[in-house]
């Protein structure tokens, strides 16, 4: 693609929570016309999402959260969601298992990544690892909830796995990441 693309200029147009770019590039078809686009980027880091199941009582652990961006075009309620966050400066894997004795409150022993996709390739930078792991009440170690430095109040959910399915269904779980993996595990079933 190196051959196919010539970048004119990149503009930051926001430095805060994330960066936002603005960029004039040429863009060579397929065809061999050159054609001028412009494009936004939205680059806040690379994330990481586990789904967290007890195959013994047939549960997952979820989340619940205020997010604004939701919130904003109608969604007036929390959304459930998968244990997720951003890798900062650590690799998939340990990013998430802090993610999750944080959020969930639970020390995660044997962690499946499963895939990496793009969420919002259109728009978005952002790298999102899939991952399930095996819970039990044993790998309890604290009430879980979040960072309040950070501005996290997270609930922590534990639900059938039917009943998150459910959720899909009857609209109470929105979030992608979180259908994905639901649906994930109900189609590849960890066993005990």
């Amino acid at each position: 693609m190196e051959d196919r693309i010539r970048i004119r200029s990149e503009e930051v147009l926001s430095d805060d929570w994330a960066v936002l770019k603005k960029t004039v590039l040429d863009y060579r078809r397929r065809d061999g016309q050159w054609e001028t686009q412009i494009r936004q980027t939205y680059d806040r880091g690379d994330g990481a999402v586990i789904l967290p199941y007890d195959p013994q009582r047939s549960t997952v652990l979820l989340v619940r959260q205020f997010r604004y961006p939701a919130y904003v075009t109608g969604h007036r309620e929390p959304l459930i969601e998968a244990c997720a966050g951003l890798l900062d400066e650590n690799d998939p894997e340990t990013a998430i298992r802090k993610e999750a004795e944080e959020e969930l409150g639970y020390r995660l022993n044997k962690i499946e990544r499963l895939f990496s996709p793009y969420m919002s390739p259109g728009s978005v930078t952002e790298r999102l690892w899939f991952f399930v792991a095996r819970y039990s009440p044993a790998d309890r170690i604290s009430a879980g909830g979040g960072a309040p430095e950070e501005g996290e109040d997270i609930e922590v959910l534990e639900m059938p796995l039917d009943e998150a399915l459910a959720g899909i269904a009857d609209g109470r779980i929105v979030d992608a990441k979180t259908i994905i993996l639901i649906q994930h595990l109900k189609l590849n079933p960890i066993t005990a």
